[in-house]
């Protein structure tokens, strides 16, 4: 008698978001798919006791549940939800007319009429340049109404049910108050710290079992060594070769720790980071505990063929194998692609009946067509992002499903049983009985890597990080042990595999820059607890896309200034025709303006540059604040330093690189005043600068040596220093 066992093995993953050094996050992902997708899967797996299966949490997702849940972390979607309608400034109103909508319009938008409303009155389509004036058109009720709307479409039937006050809000539509969009977030909160303690009841109860991946999502065999991408794709270029075995080794071993300290136990299986496999990976994996891995069909059928053997899908994917060396064999399985795939690509497409119907089709059809007595077919995928596109979040179709199992609809009396089962449970009954010789390199795209090495974006950002962890190495001895952990965890974060997903040309999506930001904000922060300066590579976008630079962050001096530098606004014509440097974020990216500066201006004469900061006083506390503004020419950098409090007439400090990339002071200059605002000039010649040279201009401010600001905000502005010229070549007809 045949005994197949069906392996539901959901993948619950998110980017680390946080920025540890500013405790802030810039998407709320995490939090929205807390109270849909997170909580959804184990409500509707409660429902039927008799339903098994495997659910796989990413530590770097584990974690930020637990920053949100106790409110360590706040993301910037929260802080504008959070902010009093009435009180929003003009940006916040772009902000919340720009990102509010960011959902599956047709299944969380659409449904709700006023939320339906409000993303007409905007448009479907808007350029972040119409943003401001669009949301002037927006009333304080419209403004409250899409807060409320935008978290309370996330909540999914399990949160809804759970909680019949979501539902009474939906019902009332609009109108909604300020108590009423507190329930709201406070009711999300809850939901958030109760993931958790959920899917640890159904694991102690042995429903489910909780697996772990790599602790921040890295393509675990390109940590090893980036040059085996090229067994799989030997005509990618290559970023200088990145070779940390360590750090495979640490990302597996944390992970292990926190899955443990979380859920009460160790993990026992692993799902790696986009399923990517290597040999090189298998002994690392054996040696933290791990007993078994997961990955794609398309790596089986290549292994099979390293190995002389031939490809035949029915009787070779539905089973176990052992892999690896004696003493350090692990069992690995490999996920059906083509069911695996319809549920998150195709199964939204249908009703929930066709679609349960269709799983049933499927699964009869392997049955028939595998030879073997004993089958384990493997359906791995996002547990989190298919159920958005589903008009439902998938409830009917997924209750369906497991209906049909409950009633054993599928098997046939004497001839066949079939359970749902967690993987570690079908392994014990049928452990492997084949040993797979050889293991191909590569993930669950096209076996090989190509989604996250070898476009020119790609390899840069491998590079930056390259050089970042050769620079750890040689200073992590002389650190502080709390430091050096930082550096290291932060380094550990942008091995994250999301970052290189959307770098080349392979994805797109409005958060591209950010997800850049991101990655470099990690790397920054490694030199920022290594005590060192960032490169300036990293105040660079890797990928422009969607960035506004000088055109709109930057805007050039029109003519020649001689202002007085007395810290006050002498007279309206001493700054007319400055340049400035916006002191606010794009309104497509995604971070809060710092509410540091309300404006910067500079410009120059033939002898001299000169700036003005315009400080933000209602909100800025600025004991323990520095200001560093570095000019970079052809042959030499200079940085100017002073503190933010100062008041009255004061000086600054000069400083010059050397060749051994260390600041040498040249001496204090006292060309600075602080009053109404701060004003400073410096001569061409204390630069090293001459007329006609270029000049790459950035300023950045610290809290007690960490960065808290940086303007321009993705890359320095470029500046050419004016000749005698200079007011005709501004001339214009």
């Amino acid at each position: 008698m045949k005994q197949v066992h069906i392996c539901f093995f959901w993948h619950m993953h998110q980017p680390y978001y946080t920025d540890p050094v500013t405790a802030s996050a810039s998407m709320p992902w995490v939090r929205l798919h807390a109270t849909k997708a997170y909580y959804d899967m184990a409500y509707v797996l409660q429902q039927f006791p008799e339903v098994h299966a495997t659910f796989n949490f990413t530590p770097s997702l584990l974690l930020q549940l637990q920053e949100i849940g106790t409110g360590a972390v706040l993301d910037l979607f929260l802080e504008h939800a959070q902010r009093p309608a009435a009180e929003l400034m003009l940006e916040e109103k772009a902000f919340l007319v720009r990102h509010f909508f960011s959902a599956n319009w047709a299944t969380m938008v659409r449904p709700y009429p006023r939320y339906h409303e409000l993303l007409v009155k905007r448009g479907l389509e808007v350029s972040d340049h119409d943003l401001p004036r669009i949301a002037r058109q927006f009333s304080t009720q419209e403004l409250l109404d899409l807060q409320i709307w935008h978290n309370l479409a996330w909540f999914g039937y399990g949160t809804i049910r759970r909680y019949p006050r979501l539902a009474e809000l939906r019902q009332k539509n609009r109108g909604f108050t300020e108590d009423e969009k507190q329930e709201v977030l406070a009711l999300q909160r809850t939901a958030v710290q109760e993931i958790v303690p959920l899917y640890r009841r159904l694991m102690e109860r042995g429903q489910i079992e909780l697996t772990t991946t790599p602790f921040f999502h890295p393509i675990l065999p390109l940590v090893i060594d980036t040059d085996i991408t090229r067994r799989a794709r030997p005509d990618l270029p290559l970023p200088a070769r990145f070779r940390a075995q360590d750090d495979a080794e640490a990302q597996l071993r944390e992970a292990v720790l926190f899955h443990q300290q979380t859920f009460g136990q160790p993990p026992s299986g692993l799902w790696p980071s986009e399923g990517s496999v290597c040999p090189e990976m298998l002994p690392l994996v054996h040696q933290v505990g791990l007993r078994w891995l997961a990955t794609d069909e398309g790596i089986l059928a290549r292994s099979l063929a390293m190995g002389g053997q031939p490809w035949q899908r029915s009787s070779a994917l539905y089973q176990p194998y052992h892999i690896g060396e004696a003493g350090q064999s692990l069992a690995i399985l490999f996920r059906d692609r083509e069911i695996s795939d319809a549920f998150g690509f195709v199964y939204h497409k249908t009703t929930p009946e066709a679609a349960a119907e269709d799983v049933t089709r499927r699964l009869q059809g392997i049955i028939q067509d595998s030879p073997q007595e004993r089958l384990l077919i493997a359906i791995v995928l996002d547990g989190e992002n298919p159920w958005e596109h589903y008009h439902d979040g998938g409830e009917q179709f997924l209750s369906l499903l497991y209906e049909s199992l409950t009633h054993h609809a599928l098997d046939q009396a004497g001839q066949l049983t079939v359970h749902s089962s967690t993987v570690s449970t079908a392994l014990a009954s049928m452990p492997p009985t084949q040993h797979l010789s050889a293991l191909h390199s590569g993930s669950w795209i096209n076996s090989d890597y190509k989604i996250w090495i070898g476009h020119q974006e790609d390899n840069r950002g491998w590079d930056l990080l390259g050089h970042t962890r050769t620079q750890l190495l040689d200073r992590v001895t002389s650190l502080p042990p709390d430091r050096a952990q930082a550096a290291w965890r932060e380094l550990y974060a942008a091995e994250g595999s999301d970052w290189f997903w959307w770098y080349g040309d392979d994805f797109d999506t409005d958060f591209k820059p950010e997800f850049d930001r991101l990655f470099r904000t990690h790397l920054r922060n490694v030199w920022t607890h290594m005590g060192l300066p960032p490169p300036d590579q990293l105040n660079q976008a890797i990928c422009a896309k969607g960035m506004p630079f000088d055109s709109e962050m930057v805007q050039q001096p029109v003519g020649l200034l001689t202002p007085t530098i007395d810290g006050r606004v002498t007279n309206f014509f001493e700054w007319r025709g400055a340049g400035t440097i916006s002191t606010q974020p794009p309104l497509g990216a995604m971070w809060k303006a710092d509410g540091i500066f309300t404006a910067i201006r500079f410009g120059w004469n033939l002898d001299q540059f000169v700036m003005r900061f315009d400080v933000d006083e209602t909100n800025l506390k600025k004991d323990g604040f520095d200001v560093e503004i570095v000019f970079q020419g052809l042959q030499s950098k200079y940085r100017l330093t002073f503190p933010l409090s100062l008041s009255g007439p004061g000086e600054f400090q000069l400083s010059r690189r050397t060749t051994t990339d260390t600041w040498q002071t040249v001496g204090s200059r006292q060309s600075i005043h602080a009053q109404t605002v701060l004003e400073l000039a410096i001569p061409w010649k204390d630069l090293d600068l001459e007329t006609g040279q270029t000049i790459q201009l950035s300023i950045a401010v610290q809290e007690h040596g960490l960065e808290v600001a940086r303007y321009p905000s993705q890359r320095p502005a470029v500046l050419t220093v004016p000749g005698p010229d200079f007011e005709a070549g501004m001339w214009r007809v």
